[in-house]
């Protein structure tokens, strides 16, 4: 039973293979198109993992014999009711607000994403030369479960709670979860537009960097100020209960209308408008901004596993959306709740919905019955290409570069001594890793 998973079309596209329960393989578009993020259709990524049935086959087989022998894939996202969404929210806004991003946007969304399952087949069809009638059978699966099932199924837990956290699925920005052996029972969510993950990249573009990509800048900037903010941003901005759950005060953000995360009533409210993107200049102002928001968001995900564990009572929690990604915040959750165990999916945004999504397929619709291991199912998240020496070296003399081959002792001493020279060492070893903490071949 071989389950392509994919996500693709908003950010962090990839694709994700599992054959009869195990994990394969998985990896993200940009690490093969070299763009950051690639929200394409992951056709390298698919080729891969075709690849990889290719080299376990006993037969000798072609990607295009090797697509034939996938029985289904499934997609990390629901686009009927993503559509469904933004269209309400639209009209929520209109005719006052939204016009130029409801002009821009729908004519590509009615062109593409809401047609998924033709244009999937279409790419897959053109791609590998096949028939639209061999193409595999495609399954939708909803985007919170599909982060949910990244994180439960591949955990070491044979049941655990679950706590999914991102910008915005379908309606979905916050659910809870309860694993237990192959299934996930929903237990509760925030819709949208109370976005915890949009609330944090809101102050993300205040504070000049890339919304989606800069969000661990805003975290890496918040030791170095203090949280000044905390008190009038939820005074006015966020509403923060006591089980954790919260409100956005609207008015201070654009993006349900617009491109546009924060409004000018934000930068009104912190007396400075927004920083320069990616400007070199970075003053204590932002610093203060940005230790405010992650005090708030530490404070809302405390609350919430606090929540979770009263619903639950189980001792383990698995992560994932991309707020999951927070590592300092994950940092309190063992010392400041109940819960003992901790797992979080390595690639907790979008990515790991392509491998979600294929486990969701497997143990809850075609409900087979699942095995859990000592540590987890993820191979330390090794799980993309990797190169022989022999391939590096290739490569290097097609690109003329100059390189010099060592033993590997001379190059462990060679690399020992520049670091005590105070150099900067790039170390490519073995398989790509799946997710944006990845530090190995994938060198910006």
């Amino acid at each position: 039973m071989k389950i392509l998973g994919l996500s693709a079309f908003y950010h962090d596209s990839a694709c994700a293979l599992i054959d009869n329960g195990e994990l394969i393989c998985a990896a993200q578009e940009e690490r093969f198109t070299r763009k950051k993020q690639d929200p394409s259709f992951p056709l390298n990524s698919i080729k891969f993992c075709l690849d990889k049935i290719c080299e376990r086959s006993d037969k000798k087989l072609s990607r295009q014999s090797a697509i034939q022998e996938i029985d289904y894939i499934a997609y990390y996202d629901k686009p009927f009711l993503t559509f469904e969404r933004l269209l309400e929210t639209y009209l929520d806004y209109a005719p006052f607000k939204g016009f130029s991003s409801f002009r821009k946007s729908m004519p590509l969304f009615l062109g593409s994403k809401l047609n998924l399952p033709a244009r999937v087949k279409k790419e897959i069809k053109k791609s590998f030369k096949i028939s639209k009638t061999k193409v595999p059978k495609i399954l939708f699966n909803y985007h919170h479960l599909s982060h949910a099932s990244s994180a439960f199924y591949p955990s070491p837990y044979r049941e655990s709670a679950v706590l999914c956290l991102d910008g915005v699925g379908e309606w979905a920005v916050a659910s809870a979860w309860m694993g237990k052996d192959n299934k996930i029972e929903p237990l509760w969510q925030i819709d949208f537009p109370h976005s915890l993950g949009l609330f944090y990249s809101a102050f993300t573009e205040y504070c000049g960097f890339r919304v989606n990509s800069g969000e661990y800048k805003l975290m890496g900037l918040a030791p170095y100020g203090e949280p000044k903010f905390a008190s009038v941003l939820k005074d006015h901005v966020i509403e923060i209960k006591e089980d954790g759950s919260f409100k956005l005060n609207m008015k201070y953000f654009d993006y349900p209308h617009s491109y546009q995360m924060a409004s000018s009533f934000l930068s009104q409210l912190l007396e400075k408008g927004p920083r320069s993107k990616e400007s070199a200049n970075m003053d204590k102002h932002y610093m203060d901004v940005a230790s405010s928001v992650q005090a708030i968001t530490e404070e809302i995900i405390l609350k919430l596993c606090q929540t979770l564990y009263k619903d639950t009572q189980i001792k383990n929690l698995c992560l994932a959306g991309g707020v999951a990604l927070n590592c300092v915040a994950n940092s309190k959750i063992l010392s400041d709740t109940p819960f003992e165990e901790l797992w979080i999916q390595p690639a907790a945004g979008d990515a790991g919905g392509a491998l979600g999504s294929a486990y969701s397929v497997y143990y809850d619709f075609l409900n087979k019955k699942r095995k859990t291991q000592r540590t987890d199912s993820m191979k330390g998240a090794l799980l993309g290409p990797d190169f022989s020496s022999e391939e590096v070296e290739k490569t290097l003399k097609q690109e003329k570069a100059v390189y010099k081959k060592h033993k590997e002792s001379d190059l462990i001493q060679e690399t020992v001594t520049a670091l005590l020279e105070n150099k900067v060492i790039g170390w490519f070893q073995g398989a790509m890793e799946f997710g944006p903490r990845a530090l190995g071949p994938d060198l910006y």
